[in-house]
């Protein structure tokens, strides 16, 4: 291995190092405040991410293998969201737009933290006003909390006022490579210009 090649390697370390390190830190950020990731001590030193099988808006069967190969985009959410699932899906919208054909190497991911209100006839009409490479997912509730264990991300829900609930969740996108390697994340306070940088970075050699 030459110098060269030996300084990309490691600064390259260095970078998907930091990238988990701030996705540790905001991981928690959920619609309303910052709350404790899951997955206890257990999951130190593990690999962010792994194995999923949810049901997307289609009625199609949903694994990690689906959409190998492609940059992802993965935020979690519901449809009774007030406002920032909606935003930040039409912000994902906005960046695949901006990106134009590229974004055909990307996929989008909605993972709904509500499967009990977010049925699959639900989140069909919801994801219509978004970007077609948006795919929504409604995992089971066990696997909902396999899934929120290995990707650490967080969810809760809060009961309110009315007898009804509402959902509290982990905000900002996570990013995976084309093999599926975590990447960072788009904070929901990041400039449009910032986004675009990180997600073109998922684009295959040549693409951007």
């Amino acid at each position: 291995m030459n110098v060269t090649t030996f300084r990309k390697v490691t600064w390259g370390a260095i970078a998907a190092t930091l990238a988990l390190l701030v996705y540790l830190v905001i991981a928690g950020t959920g619609t309303k405040s910052v709350a404790p990731t899951l997955g206890g001590t257990e999951s130190v030193g593990k690999p962010l991410g792994g194995p999923f099988s949810m049901v997307s808006q289609t009625g199609e069967v949903v694994t990690e293998k689906t959409y190998a190969g492609k940059g992802w985009l993965m935020f979690v959410g519901f449809t009774n969201c007030p406002d920032i699932c909606p935003t930040t899906l039409a912000e994902m919208s906005s960046w695949f737009d901006a990106l134009g054909a590229e974004a055909d190497e990307l996929r989008g991911f909605l993972i709904s933290v509500d499967p009990e209100r977010d049925t699959v006839a639900t989140l069909k009409q919801y994801m219509s006003s978004f970007d077609r490479r948006i795919v929504a997912l409604r995992p089971e509730p066990a696997e909902l909390t396999r899934f929120a264990k290995a990707y650490r991300i967080y969810y809760a829900k809060v009961p309110t006022q009315d007898g009804d609930y509402t959902m509290d969740h982990t905000a900002g996108v996570l990013l995976f490579d084309r093999e599926g390697r975590f990447s960072g994340t788009i904070d929901r306070e990041e400039s449009r210009d910032m986004a675009l940088q990180k997600i073109r970075r998922l684009l295959p050699v040549g693409a951007n």
